[in-house]
């Protein structure tokens, strides 16, 4: 049996406790300052509002002033908060962590310094780390097609965990996985953190199509959906997210697996993300849609904009040309100039394209 930790309890974060008690480890919820309402209804409740299901028995829910306590004598210490909050949770875990721990991120995103770096972030939360203590930890991460609705409700769900330690990753499994909760394996951390994270930009771009089909006048009993306009934009997807992945250094093939195809259409299934897509192909911009929804935080268009910084930087440095990437380009457009959407349809394949 192991103990593991897990900080912040949204909806992924808890939803990792199903496959961690079926599998008969102790389980330490602790929320983050903005998860009090949470934790209360779980303590007394023994009940998720986000996920609206009962947490399973024998997790302990804690309060953030508890985490000291949740952390002695922690396995896996787990971090399950969104991409905004990986700086907090960095430097909250600093003075907390101990030579040899194992950090496991949920985080799905990427992040651009102020030099144009781009930074996956595993990279960001050991950034916060004290630089002997830095060297010393080791951090994984979790990417893939797994929504947490049906992981709680324990469907069979496959992920990747990635990260360079080919052993600690072995390990990590052995504690994660089981028959409705498959885990899969890589040490190509680049390529399967930057799928992960640019998926979310790139859903938008394929929900505008259901938004398309709405303002066109919404389905009828011909034409019930725009799944040939949503397949050439996953196709598009498909294509500028392998050339970004190579031109970061990692295996553009793995577009292929979980951490590609796999993430990517689990996304377009649903969610805050395809919901944008589908509210600004209806001809809306980004913040009328973002009233819609009434959300703050959106990290489809948290991920947009960090490309956003990035993109003038290797057009610079001669990485990329003024036509490569179009469809990211468009959303980008969008996005920081607050218009409606506008794909460049021809060109969406590339010249390179026109014999396939």
């Amino acid at each position: 049996m192991a103990i593991i930790t897990i900080l912040g309890a949204g909806r992924m974060g808890t939803a990792v406790t199903w496959p961690l008690r079926d599998n008969g480890h102790e389980v330490r919820l602790v929320g983050t300052h903005l998860d009090g309402e949470i934790i209360r209804a779980c303590q007394e409740q023994r009940f998720h509002p986000g996920l609206r299901r009962r947490i399973p028995d024998g997790v302990l829910p804690l309060y953030l002033e508890q985490l000291d306590d949740a952390l002695a004598g922690a396995d896996v210490v787990v971090s399950g908060v969104n991409s905004l909050g990986v700086h907090w949770i960095g430097r909250t875990l600093a003075p907390r962590l101990w030579p040899g721990a194992a950090v496991l991120s949920l985080s799905k995103g990427l992040e651009a310094s102020a030099d144009g770096v781009l930074r996956t972030l595993p990279e960001v939360l050991a950034s916060e780390l004290p630089a002997g203590l830095r060297e010393a930890v080791t951090i994984s991460a979790v990417a893939g097609p797994v929504l947490a609705y049906e992981l709680s409700g324990r469907r069979i769900s496959a992920t990747v965990f990635c990260g360079a330690d080919r052993d600690e990753l072995l390990r990590l499994r052995g504690i994660f996985h089981n028959a409705y909760y498959q885990v899969w394996l890589s040490t190509d951390a680049v390529g399967v953190e930057v799928f992960s994270a640019l998926k979310n930009a790139y859903t938008i771009g394929i929900g505008a199509a259901r938004g398309m089909l709405e303002a066109a006048g919404g389905p009828d009993e011909i034409n019930a959906a725009m799944h040939n306009t949503a397949a050439l934009l996953f196709a598009a997807a498909a294509r500028e997210l392998s050339h970004i992945v190579r031109l970061m250094g990692g295996r553009p093939e793995g577009f292929a697996g979980l951490q590609g195809a796999g993430d990517l259409y689990v996304t377009c299934t649903g969610g805050r993300t395809f919901r944008l897509g589908w509210l600004m192909g209806t001809g809306l911009t980004y913040s009328q849609a973002q009233a819609v929804m009434q959300e703050d935080t959106l990290e489809g268009a948290f991920a947009v904009l960090q490309m956003a910084h990035i993109l003038p930087v290797w057009e610079a440095e001669g990485r990329i040309g003024p036509d490569d990437l179009p469809m990211l380009r468009a959303i980008i457009r969008a996005i920081t100039s607050d218009t409606p959407l506008a794909l460049p349809w021809d060109d969406l394949m590339g010249v390179e394209q026109m014999f396939v």
